[in-house]
């Protein structure tokens, strides 16, 4: 697991050994903007502590905390930047759809830049495709309470 950390595209950017600039950083996350943004503002957020997927999430407190905890950072972010957007969305890609195996958050305020981006980030169901956070809390909000 070592060497797959390593070569971690998001580790790296999480222990600051890129040159992105960072616009959120503390002692389990950091957010910056996507590389190759699709909408108007679009920010990823992403777990210091490599978690490959959202698969690896179980039903417990920790994992509900620090996804709630990205999701309230996230929605800060681009309500922050992009105060007067119509509308805001946030998610997950799910696996085999995610790009990178680092759990990250997108985070956008709308629209989609140019529209057909949107396609990217669909629900397929129970084949995966992009889950929003509010769906993927519920999946692993712990049974019993906080």
């Amino acid at each position: 697991m070592e060497g797959a950390v390593s070569s971690c595209i998001f580790c790296q950017i999480a222990c600051s050994s890129t040159s992105t600039t960072l616009l959120h950083k503390d002692n389990r996350i950091v957010a910056f903007q996507d590389i190759n943004p699709s909408a108007f503002r679009h920010y990823l957020v992403v777990t210091i502590e490599h978690i490959p997927t959202v698969k690896d999430l179980k039903r417990r407190s920790e994992d509900f905390l620090l996804v709630s905890h990205m999701l309230n950072v996230g929605q800060n972010l681009v309500q922050r930047d992009a105060p007067h957007a119509k509308k805001y969305r946030f998610g997950f890609h799910q696996p085999p759809f995610n790009s990178v195996n680092h759990l990250h958050l997108h985070c956008f305020a709308l629209p989609f830049i140019p529209r057909w981006k949107c396609v990217k980030y669909l629900s397929l169901g129970s084949v995966g495709g992009f889950i929003e956070a509010n769906k993927l809390l519920e999946r692993i909000k712990p049974l019993s309470p906080l």
